[in-house]
């Protein structure tokens, strides 16, 4: 399991938004409160978030741009071929990540395993407090009107008070 990060994107009345903790830990010490785990792409048009090592991120978001580059903006396709690559190539392959991953269109989990998930719901959720992120999100869109911003900024305080490795130092984009 990744520690040191909580990811959560939620879909809402044609509006998707993403949003992350600034906390990193190293063991069991936080040794920065104000991360940015939030990156956009192709000039805004891709946002994604990541979970896991930092500088492995690094590498998969520098990988994932230029295949996205590639494939002219297709996210899936550019997801497929980073996976692919991802857990084939031999330095890849021991890198510790998941990506989040948004447009307008999709909402994708890529993982170095060769997945790549696109949620039922549009809600996805990723790092040590995602699933508790992604709860929160979920009870929210069902019960209250809020939109997608304010679904993710509160998802992700709540998750502050419940994961030791999430803090409430947040960065939300939207499309």
């Amino acid at each position: 399991m990744f520690r040191s990060t909580t990811i959560v994107s939620v879909r809402r009345n044609g509006k998707v938004a993403i949003g992350g903790d600034g906390q990193v830990t190293l063991g069991d010490a936080v040794v920065k409160h104000d991360a940015d785990k939030i990156r956009k792409l192709l000039d805004g048009r891709v946002i994604a978030g990541f979970a896991g090592a930092s500088a492995d991120a690094f590498a998969l978001l520098e990988r994932f741009e230029g295949v996205l580059k590639d494939f002219q903006g297709n996210v899936l396709r550019a997801a497929t071929e980073l996976a692919k690559q991802w857990r084939t190539d031999r330095v890849l392959r021991r890198l510790e990540s998941l990506l989040a991953v948004i447009t307008k269109e999709h909402s994708l989990i890529i993982s170095g395993a060769g997945d790549v998930i696109v949620p039922t719901d549009g809600m996805l959720g990723i790092g040590s407090g995602g699933n508790y992120a992604l709860a929160a999100a979920r009870a929210m869109a069902k019960h209250t009107k809020l939109s997608a911003r304010k679904i993710v900024e509160e998802s992700l305080r709540i998750t502050s008070e419940i994961c030791i490795y999430t803090n409430n130092n947040t960065h939300i984009e939207e499309l």
